[in-house]
């Protein structure tokens, strides 16, 4: 039996709305929703923390570690440490127990944020502009570029998508990948003295850098 939805005397100003209608309204409301939900551009979202870095490295109204702190909260905000600390133990990750997973997260977050801050503060005065970006999927690479005299260095940034946010894995200063960097070296000391040896050579590399 089919039933039809009975539309009512004219006088009332009422007019039922069939079932199909009714799903096409919804569909759009989803798709609406989507629209809205659509990440920023990784170019965009990179251009806005160079330039908050910039910024903060050009402030001379405060002491260098109100300046580094800054620049700390920025960092954290919008780099995927756990994702570059797995990346870098590569099969070493698996083998490290969630402990040690976490004080090694912990001390290469804060070796790669000294090695990132005393590369970008030498170009201080320099100025940096974003030059492209590629996307594929979940990963982006943006390019950008330091034009300090006559002189370009280029810097890319790795990036994925994670909740709706485009946070940093990997950079790669002047072709050199600070990820791929740490993990051949880091792979030789695991090898030779076990997780545990590499987090105390880490400890080592901290406190050198912290009297520095």
């Amino acid at each position: 039996m089919r039933v039809f939805f009975q539309e009512p005397a004219p006088h009332t100003g009422i007019r039922t709305i069939n079932a199909g209608t009714l799903c096409l309204a919804l569909l759009c409301v989803l798709v609406s929703g989507m629209t809205w939900a659509q990440p920023p551009d990784p170019a965009d979202v990179m251009g806005k923390i160079l330039d908050e870095v910039l910024a903060e490295l050009r402030d001379k109204g405060q002491s260098n570690e109100e300046r580094e702190a800054d620049i700390k909260k920025i960092i954290y905000a919008h780099f995927d440490f756990r994702a570059m600390s797995q990346l870098t133990l590569s099969t070493n990750w698996r083998k490290a127990t969630p402990e040690e997973k976490q004080r090694f997260v912990d001390k290469f977050s804060r070796l790669l944020l000294a090695t990132y801050i005393g590369r970008v503060e030498a170009y201080t005065n320099e100025r940096v502009e974003v030059t492209g970006r590629r996307i594929k999927g979940e990963r982006a690479e943006v390019s950008s570029v330091i034009i300090s005299g006559d002189a370009e260095i280029p810097i890319r940034y790795k990036m994925r998508l994670k909740k709706g946010q485009w946070l940093v894995y990997d950079v790669v200063i002047e072709e050199v990948s600070l990820i791929r960097n740490y993990r051949s070296s880091y792979r030789d000391i695991v090898k030779k003295e076990g997780i545990e040896g590499l987090l105390s050579r880490m400890d080592e590399k901290l406190a050198e850098m912290n009297a520095g």
